[in-house]
Order: structure tokens, then sequence, then C-alpha cells
């Protein structure tokens, strides 16, 4: 009588715990989406690359041996259009990760799928959410926004050196932030490719902070002059909310931290950046995952670009600052609509 008693006591006290509400779950699928992501893109090249050098030095060494003879017979393929697995780009995470934010993609203007475009995406930020969520996965509808146009997102080629980490950036449309990658994608695989370029690239992450709108863009020109070799149309874009996932000690210019990130970033090609966001179990607590503030990517109006094989120095500035022309064209036009002041402006360094 008295088990029976406590098992009832046990089950009524079971009972009388609230259960997690629809919205409870869909939070901590959100959460649980962006936590995967974020380690996916800190942890798992180094990690793979350790669990290989381990492994030859046990019984399974052949799965190592084996994997290093892939790599080097696979050698180029980032560098040809990679092997992009469409599945990945509908898998049902993305959209968790998009509502954690939320992430939403806006078109200003079409893109013919008889063209090929270099979408240039600014801001950098800390870790790119705007750019990966809308050029990579396709939970913000970007195919369906941009019918036959299929997009790709450049990243450091230093990422395709790592093992396992180069299938999974290639599976989901990255490639090499490379002339040859990005060359192969404009001349050789048809028309109605679209090349998103973070230009700012890990300089600009260096200045990346809520409240400051800072593009280092003023002499980045290699992408103008890589759209005229190929007649590829230069789309400028703009991630409204990206300096704001993240809280960054920045380091005045001139002082020897700045230095030491400068020089990490010549040597690398990344910027060690010193930041923070929200902690995996309380907003409060601080941690590594990015806040929850949304994110606008406004995709503007093309530059029409002819194809000259050998672009003068001149033609290069005139388009290069058309392209800067249309990008603040973007940025006025649409900054009091998503959360910025009308007074706020956009300094181009």
């Amino acid at each position: 009588t008295g088990s029976r008693a406590s098992i009832q006591k046990a089950l009524h006290t079971l009972l009388a715990v609230p259960w997690p509400s629809q919205r409870d779950i869909c939070s901590w699928l959100q959460l649980l989406s962006v936590l995967q992501w974020v380690l996916s893109f800190l942890l798992m090249g180094t990690v793979s690359l350790l669990v290989l050098i381990y492994l030859l030095f046990t019984s399974f060494w052949p799965i190592s041996a084996l994997y290093l003879a892939w790599i080097i017979f696979d050698w180029d393929t980032p560098e040809k259009g990679g092997r992009r697995l469409p599945c990945l780009r509908r898998w049902s995470v993305w959209k968790h990760f998009r509502d954690y934010f939320p992430v939403k993609l806006m078109k200003t203007h079409d893109l013919s799928p008889s063209h090929n475009y270099i979408i240039g995406s600014h801001p950098h930020g800390i870790l790119c959410v705007g750019a990966f969520c809308n050029f990579i996965t396709g939970s913000t509808g970007f195919s369906e926004m941009f019918p036959g146009i299929q997009p790709f997102l450049a990243t450091l080629a230093g990422n395709f050196r790592l093992p396992i980490f180069r299938e999974y950036l290639m599976s989901g449309g990255l490639c090499p932030v490379t002339r040859r990658a990005i060359g192969y994608l404009l001349s050789q695989n048809g028309t109605g490719n679209a090349v998103a370029i973070v230009i700012g690239g890990a300089a600009e992450s260096l200045s990346c902070r809520p409240g400051v709108t800072t593009l280092i863009l003023k002499n980045r020109k290699g992408f103008v002059r890589m759209a005229l070799r190929h007649g590829a149309h230069l789309v400028p874009s703009f991630s409204f909310g990206e300096n704001d996932l993240f809280r960054q000690v920045v380091f005045e210019e001139g002082s020897w931290m700045r230095s030491v990130q400068q020089r990490f970033q010549k040597m690398i090609g990344f910027a060690p950046c010193v930041f923070y966001g929200r902690g995996l179990t309380s907003v409060q607590s601080r941690g590594f995952l990015p806040y929850a503030r949304p994110i606008t990517t406004v995709v503007g109006k093309p530059v029409t670009v002819p194809k000259v094989e050998n672009p003068s120095h001149e033609m290069v500035d005139k388009y290069h600052e058309l392209y800067i022309r249309s990008l603040l064209k973007l940025f006025n036009e649409n900054k009091t609509k998503y959360g910025m002041q009308e007074t706020d402006e956009l300094h181009i360094l």
C-alpha cells in the first residue's frame, strides 16, 4: 500500500509539472540550430584534422590514408564549382536557424538568368550570418525570388584545406574566394550564377559593433576587375542588423592589440576578434552564440558591366565608383525601414 501511494504521489507530481509549450519547443530548436552552425564553423575543421591525425597512430590508420588520397585526387574540385548537395540547402534545420534572429531577404530588382553576377555582401559582421542564411540555405526563398539564379558564397581558401569541413562547405555551395574559383563560376559554368563576396573581409570585422556602419571598400577593387573580365554584372546587397549580433572589444587604430589583429589577418586570412554574445542557457549570460536580432538583407539593382579582357585602371575605377553609388543609394533608401535612423550614415574606408 505504501509503495502504491508513493507511485501515485510520484505520478501526481509528474503530471503537475508544466509541459513545454509549442513556443518553448520552437525556441529550443532555434537555439540548437544556431549552436550547431556556430560549432560547425568554429570547430569542425580543426576537430576533423586532429581525429585523422590521431587515427594514423591506431589500427584505423587506413581511414586517414584513404582520405588523404581522396583529398589529393579531389584537390581542385573547390576551384571548379564544388560539389553542392541540394538536400543540404533544403535542410529543415535552416528554417529554425532563420527564425532565431529572424533573417529576411528583400528583392528590389530582378536578376536575369542569362547573365552572371557578383553580389557584394555588406557588412561582414563577425560571422556573416546574413550572407550565409540568404545565399547558402534555401530558408529565405532566394530561388523563388530569383528563379534561374544559382547562388554561391566565397570564403577563405584555407577552409578548403581542412578535412571533412571542405566537403561540408562545398555541399552548401561555398567556394574559395580566389580568382580561379570565381573565374570558373563566371565563365565555365554557364549563366545564371551569382557569386556573393563579403568584400570587406576580415579587416572589416575588426570594426564591427552595434550602431556603427563602417565598410572596408575604397581600395577593394579586385571584384570589379573580375566582373569586367567576365562581363558579370555587379549587385550590391546590405544586411541590416548584421553588426548587432555580437558585442566586440574594438581596439583603436595604432594600438598594439590592433597591430596584432592586423598581423594575424595578413598571415592567416582572418582576424582574431575579441567578442561575445549570449550564453546557451540564458540571454543574460555571456557566451559565443549570437544575440537574437533581426537581419534583413536587401539585394539592390545590378550595375551593368561590359566584358573587357584587360580592363584599364580608369575603367576599374569607373565601375567601382558606380558600384559604391549604387550601394549608398540602396543603404539610404532602406535604412529607416529596417531599424536605423535617418541620420545614420554609411562610412566607407
